[in-house]
């Protein structure tokens, strides 16, 4: 299709039928929709609701998450408070103890979770810790029974298979950015270690969350690149964070995007990556504000809820109310209790 000939309403539509029939956008398209003027951006966000609507219904996954341990990174992401390269304001603290990490998991599906995540600052967990974990998330699994999520950094064949044995069913590695833009941002390790752990969870049976950061420095160009290679990959769970710069580090400058445009590289998300679960994670409080349940509307089916790695959400019950007025059924628990 020559896009540049077909006026914006028209591709839109014309994309989105191609969609919903079982076809992928081109990149030709995306590019031509990722100049969509702001007129036009409403037909846009439509479209991707549209999307939403016949791929994924209503069903909403509401993720909570604990950083259960921060601090210490030795890694250099140029976003990240949890570096010890930065002077940040940072907490840091050891490893939760399992009746923290039981606690934090009842309260999340108390709270309407449907999935819980447990994160650990660091490229890896040291064995100790570990196992540690394994025995926490055992728990987890047989006394509160909600979905589990893990996040421990770079990840190999053996601690898959211990992660699958306590239950975890999901496993989130974000790319973070697009390749090329990757060195700008971190130095200590590559983009294919990450594309690594990717591969790697898949392989080993997981449900892939892998997603990323928009507001890093990258054009717009280049959060397309990631959603391609996101999809490229064949991931099923789509992070999308909104950078929140943080006193310290080096973006701690940084200007993130405007709401339209969060909600412009929202719905290209979900045109590009049709059958993911597309969740608005952290930054969104702080970078679109009113425009939160604007977002669910725009091709989003998922949050996270409750906080992030290092700041602080909104109430609980304000947020399960705005997914709610937005039409969406907040998924169950995958897991019952022992």
């Amino acid at each position: 299709m020559d896009s540049g000939n077909v006026p914006y309403s028209n591709l839109v539509n014309v994309v989105a039928e191609k969609i919903l029939a079982g076809e992928r956008i081109e990149r030709g398209e995306a590019n031509f929709l990722l100049e969509c003027p702001d007129e036009h951006l409403m037909n846009l966000a439509a479209a991707a609701d549209r999307v939403r609507l016949h791929f994924k219904g209503r069903r909403f996954d509401a993720c909570s998450l604990i950083n259960a341990r921060s601090g210490r990174c030795g890694e250099d992401c140029a976003f990240c408070a949890q570096s010890t390269h930065y002077e940040s304001d940072c907490e840091v603290y050891g490893l939760r103890t399992a009746e923290e990490i039981l606690e934090a998991a009842e309260a999340a599906q108390k709270a309407g979770a449907s999935r819980f995540c447990t994160v650990t600052s660091g490229g890896s967990v040291s064995p100790r810790d570990f196992d540690d974990l394994m025995k926490s998330l055992e728990r987890v699994r047989s006394e509160v029974g909600i979905a589990l999520d893990a996040s421990l950094g770079f990840l190999d064949d053996e601690r898959a298979a211990r992660l699958k044995e306590a239950g975890v069913t999901r496993y989130n590695h974000n790319l973070e950015t697009s390749r090329d833009h990757y060195p700008r941002i971190c130095s200590t390790h590559n983009f294919d270690d990450r594309i690594g752990t990717v591969k790697t969870a898949m392989r080993m049976g997981f449900s892939a969350c892998c997603g990323g950061i928009i507001g890093l420095g990258e054009t717009p160009s280049q959060r397309l690149d990631l959603a391609f290679t996101l999809a490229e990959l064949g991931v099923d769970c789509v992070p999308l964070n909104i950078l929140n710069p943080r006193p310290g580090t080096p973006l701690e400058g940084a200007a993130p995007p405007e709401p339209l445009e969060i909600i412009k590289t929202l719905a290209l998300f979900r045109l590009i990556l049709p059958t993911a679960t597309i969740k608005i994670a952290g930054g969104r409080e702080r970078n679109l504000g009113d425009f939160q349940a604007m977002a669910l509307r725009s091709g989003a089916n998922g949050m996270i809820i409750g906080g992030y790695l290092t700041t602080s959400g909104r109430p609980l019950d304000e947020d399960l109310k705005m997914i709610r007025q937005a039409g969406f059924d907040l998924e169950r628990c995958e897991h019952s209790a022992a």
